[in-house]
């Protein structure tokens, strides 16, 4: 009785613990609210800065601060034209080039973006880092970072209820039982979760990045890149947090068009 009630509970916080994705319209799970988490993403920048070699007053450092500048500006726009004006109010946007053979780019809630120099030469120039930008930038507009904080509020929540569930089983059911709950949320929701903020922050970075002025064609280029970088070494997809590259490739040509004609609508024309 204790475990359906709590579980009812816990069922009605999340029924009223949603968010808009203003891009795609979706209602999202929100359990911890900005409020918490921006200062929290925030004060941790700071510290990575302070840890790490940041890149200062370089032709490359400029660029990363150029790129993300048009990409905010470009995110601006598309949410005051879809009435989402005062989005990005608490957004406290920020670039910076860290000396590191890493081969990544990440931007935490909030806006605070790290590019390392190990991807400049998989960026290639200017454009392939605006599909870089769009796509990291995106996944703080999304908030996918809240989200994916809140999915693993409800993993530990379904662990903890699963785990009363058979406290009188015997050791062995209950571990056979704990494994398969162990796999099952990883392979069957976590994993898919991460995978579909990966292709929703594609989407919506290739639009971003056109609106901003730069051709999305260049895309599906960057991740040949990626794909040819890597050496074809990754796991398979579905044990992945991100689609594979051969999947990425054709969503962005299929979808850059669009992106195109959602640039149209902004007064661009051509592109970079």
């Amino acid at each position: 009785m204790k475990i359906r009630k709590y579980l009812a509970w816990s069922t009605a916080i999340l029924f009223i613990s949603c968010a808009t994705n203003p891009f795609t319209g979706k209602q999202t799970l929100a359990l911890v609210p900005n409020s918490q988490i921006l200062p929290m993403a925030f004060q941790q920048y700071n510290q990575f800065l302070g840890e790490n070699k940041v890149v200062k007053g370089t032709s490359d450092a400029e660029m990363i601060t150029r790129v993300g500048q048009k990409i905010a500006k470009a995110s601006e726009r598309w949410l005051n034209a879809n009435g989402y004006a005062g989005y990005l109010k608490d957004y406290k946007w920020e670039y910076n080039l860290v000396d590191d053979k890493t081969v990544n780019a990440w931007c935490m809630p909030g806006g605070k973006i790290v590019f390392y120099t190990g991807i400049l030469p998989i960026a290639k120039d200017e454009t392939g880092i605006a599909a870089i930008m769009g796509h990291e930038v995106a996944h703080a507009l999304a908030n996918h970072g809240q989200q994916r904080m809140s999915a693993a509020q409800i993993q530990q929540v379904a662990g903890v209820a699963t785990a009363a569930a058979i406290q009188n089983k015997s050791q062995e059911t209950q571990q056979i039982i704990g494994t398969a709950f162990g796999l099952g949320s990883q392979l069957g929701v976590m994993l898919p979760f991460s995978r579909s903020h990966e292709t929703e922050a594609d989407r919506i970075g290739l639009q971003l990045m056109a609106i901003a002025g730069y051709n999305p064609d260049e895309a599906a280029n960057l991740w040949r890149r990626m794909k040819a970088n890597s050496g074809g070494q990754a796991p398979p997809e579905f044990m992945s947090t991100h689609p594979s590259s051969d999947t990425r490739i054709a969503n962005l040509t299929a979808w850059a068009p669009a992106a195109k004609a959602e640039a149209r609508k902004f007064g661009v024309t051509s592109f970079k």
